[in-house]
């Protein structure tokens, strides 16, 4: 919370001046804001629960959704209640003067954290949908982590300066009593650092991925039809048949459907349609998560800059009731996003509601079965298929179209030999 406050109220008072009557004043606020905390450090456990014993969630995407949560629930445990012990002493920090520049250090650390969160998966996706053979080339749970330490390493280089400024001198992060960030260079460097930089980058990547998506859907409908290849694992035999497959055979060519080239076309085509609108679908989720935090976190960024910029010719007293207020908006994101994944995920839904009732059995039977049913793909178009991000979705033909839109990270349909069965499985 990069917070420049010269204008906050002068009358920091001391934890013996409370009157019982502005305690009770704050009760039911209090209790409020004590709910809030729970559910969020609460949610976002089962998130990391979930990406945790969840086979069907351990993709890059995810892992990165993992981090997030990560983030928002410290925000919960270290952030949030030391905010709510300030709103009860009216804003004067009660606790020793050290722990002030660390608390403030924590605030700048969770909330870059978050946003850098965002950026990095919105320019994973696009370099997946745009560049999918380079992208499995690299792409795996190694290289998720070290993007992961990638993003926490950049988090901690904005957030470190502030607590050697501060126990350096301690006029920079305390303000009559209150424990504030009183540097108005770091306030404006710091914002756009580690917010509206980040927020455009992630704004571009997330529109070109629309874009990608709406052409490759223009493409496949109205162009020239995708031709499948076999690939270095393929199980099914390649047949000329099936590159001059098309959607738009004639009456002749019908008495041809049952055999089994022709229905490995149809599949096929069936597949892209399929991969294409589950891609569409991902994004949309992950645009709910941008617009949230783009809509929670703003108004904060902006005041503050504005404080800083427009000192003599704005109202300093509504900035600082602004401020206020905005900074618990921002808070309340970190436990808005299980919300979204609950609603709009039925895996991840699932497995909430089994972690609620303490039950694991099915995750784990389904990490079991996993490991005693391994499958065989086939990537079509000439693409390298990254096996680590799908082998996981082969058997979920009985999920939701939602559930398979966080799942298919690639966007590249492929079909699936069962080597327990031997019967073929489309992965969409």
């Amino acid at each position: 919370k990069m917070k420049f406050s010269p204008f906050l109220n002068g009358s920091a008072v001391s934890s013996s001046n409370i009157s019982r009557k502005s305690i009770k004043e704050k009760n039911w606020p209090a209790l409020l804001i004590l709910v809030i905390i729970v559910l969020t450090i609460g949610g976002n456990i089962l998130v990391i629960m979930a990406v945790s014993l969840e086979k069907k969630l351990q993709n890059a995407t995810n892992y990165f959704l993992m981090s997030l949560a990560v983030a928002d629930m410290l925000v919960g445990i270290l952030v949030m209640p030391v905010s709510l012990v300030t709103i009860l002493y009216d804003y004067a920090w009660p606790l020793p003067k050290q722990l002030c520049p660390i608390w403030i250090s924590l605030d700048v650390l969770f909330s870059t954290a978050s946003i850098m969160h965002l950026c990095a998966i919105s320019l994973d996706r696009y370099v997946a949908i745009r560049n999918p053979i380079e992208h499995s080339r690299f792409n795996s749970r190694t290289k998720a982590i070290m993007k992961i330490a990638a993003v926490w390493t950049i988090s901690m280089g904005i957030s470190l300066p502030i607590p050697v400024i501060g126990l350096q001198d301690d006029s920079r992060v305390f303000v009559n009593g209150s424990c504030v960030l009183n540097d108005e260079n770091f306030v404006l460097i710091g914002s756009f650092v580690a917010f509206f930089i980040p927020l455009m980058i992630m704004v571009v990547a997330y529109c070109l991925t629309i874009q990608v998506l709406q052409k490759q859907a223009s493409l496949f409908l109205y162009g020239e039809p995708l031709k499948p290849r076999r690939s270095s694992i393929s199980c099914l035999r390649k047949d000329p048949n099936v590159e001059n497959f098309s959607m738009l055979q004639n009456h002749e060519a019908a008495s041809h459907l049952n055999s089994p080239v022709n229905k490995e076309g149809v599949l096929f085509r069936k597949g892209t349609m399929q991969s294409i609108n589950n891609e569409r679908r991902a994004s949309k989720v992950l645009g709910i998560v941008f617009f949230l935090f783009l809509v929670m976190w703003c108004p904060f960024f902006i005041t503050n800059i504005m404080s800083v910029l427009c000192q003599e010719a704005c109202d300093q007293a509504v900035l600082r009731e602004l401020l206020d207020v905005f900074v618990w908006v921002g808070y309340i994101c970190s436990g808005v996003n299980p919300l979204v994944y609950t609603l709009f995920n039925k895996t991840y839904r699932r497995a909430f509601s089994n972690y609620i009732r303490c039950h694991y059995e099915s995750s784990k039977r389904a990490s079991q079965l996993h490991s005693q049913c391994p499958n065989i793909s086939t990537a079509f178009y000439g693409k390298d298929l990254n096996l680590n991000s799908y082998r996981h979705e082969l058997n979920s033909m009985e999920l939701d179209e939602m559930e398979a839109a966080l799942e298919m990270h690639a966007g590249i349909p492929d079909i699936s030999v069962n080597s327990c069965s031997g019967e073929k499985t489309s992965s969409v």
